[in-house]
């Protein structure tokens, strides 16, 4: 069958990175059913960001495990269901063992190209999410062979751009909350350090800078992705522009979709975000290839992300960082 449409998703490892997302028309077209059931834990509250007048919201625990932030939800009345949280994931999936039960309804499929190779992938329709008294209804979701392969992977798949769309997504990590709101109705008013976003598809960037050696200062922009579970990974062509490769430490790899790439690990001497500042973070610098897409340095990860309060509006292009704790006094 002939490919009609091209997307792109980077996410980052342990996961699928720097993919094409090659979508293939089906021999039937079926139309999109979504079947929910809506609780009612809503509540009409002020956000935990600080906004100027009272918002629709709900607020939901969080988790990290194993390097995944991770988050309950139910699927058309479902039992619930673990699903990692990452904005550097082009589309929504969902682990192949559980689309009988769903009573999801395929509808094509995608090519997805990885590091170093590419997985073919069903794609489904009919997944309302719920979030309370919120929900999610994708157009499609992606259900990927190697999430059923590998046993030791315990979520049951993926939100990715098109949930950090449907929602201003709050994320305080350090305290297991997420909260979302709808977007026409958010507004913030804080003293957070706001981000402007660009788009490379579904990709969130900001520009940011890093410090490899006390008194050096090199920038670049930086794909935001929660699905990392590092401070950052750098492609190798900004690794070399920027003679980093002199200040690794060790040899590794980093998995993804058809294999691994090389990399050299080092601790960076700062990271850049606005008028915050990361206190020697870690970074990966890749051999061969990007984690990210062309044009971009790298990825800034969880691990540097953690430490702040998050809000991602991406109706509004922005990405707002609040200190918490030790980082509050450590980013002044």
């Amino acid at each position: 069958m002939r490919p009609i449409k091209r997307e792109t998703g980077l996410v980052g490892f342990g996961k699928l990175c720097s993919v094409w997302l090659v979508t293939r028309r089906p021999p039937k077209r079926l139309p999109l059913k979504a079947v929910g059931v809506i609780s009612c834990c809503g509540v009409f509250t002020p956000g935990l960001a600080d906004t100027n007048r009272p918002l629709i919201s709900v607020e939901l625990p969080i988790k990290v495990r194993h390097g995944d932030l991770l988050i309950e939800t139910r699927i058309n009345g479902s039992q619930p269901l673990t699903f990692k949280l990452d904005t550097g994931f082009g589309i929504t999936t969902i682990n192949p063992d559980r689309v009988e039960s769903l009573n999801l309804k395929r509808v094509g499929q995608m090519t997805i190209m990885g590091i170093a190779g590419e997985e073919q992938a069903d794609t489904y329709s009919g997944a309302a999410f719920e979030f309370g008294s919120m929900t999610y209804n994708p157009r499609r979701v992606a259900a990927l062979p190697s999430e059923a392969r590998r046993r030791w992977r315990n979520r049951d798949g993926i939100l990715g751009a098109g949930f950090f769309r449907r929602f201003v997504v709050e994320l305080d990590v350090q305290n297991g909350r997420m909260r979302l709101y709808e977007p026409e109705s958010f507004s913030y008013t804080g003293s957070g350090e706001v981000l402007p976003l660009e788009f490379k598809r579904d990709t969130p960037i900001v520009e940011a800078a890093i410090v490899p050696r006390k008194g050096e200062v090199v920038s670049g922009r930086f794909e935001i992705d929660t699905g990392c579970d590092d401070f950052m990974c750098l492609g190798h062509e900004f690794v070399e522009a920027n003679h980093l490769a002199g200040v690794t430490n060790s040899n590794d790899f980093r998995h993804g979709i058809g294999g691994t790439a090389p990399i050299r690990q080092t601790v960076l001497a700062e990271l850049h975000l606005g008028k915050l500042i990361v206190k020697k973070p870690s970074a990966n610098c890749f051999m061969e290839g990007s984690p990210a897409g062309k044009g971009q340095a790298g990825h800034i990860g969880l691990a540097a992300l953690e430490r702040f309060k998050m809000i991602f509006d991406y109706s509004r292009r922005q990405l707002i960082l609040e200190p918490q704790g030790s980082s509050s006094q450590e980013n002044r």
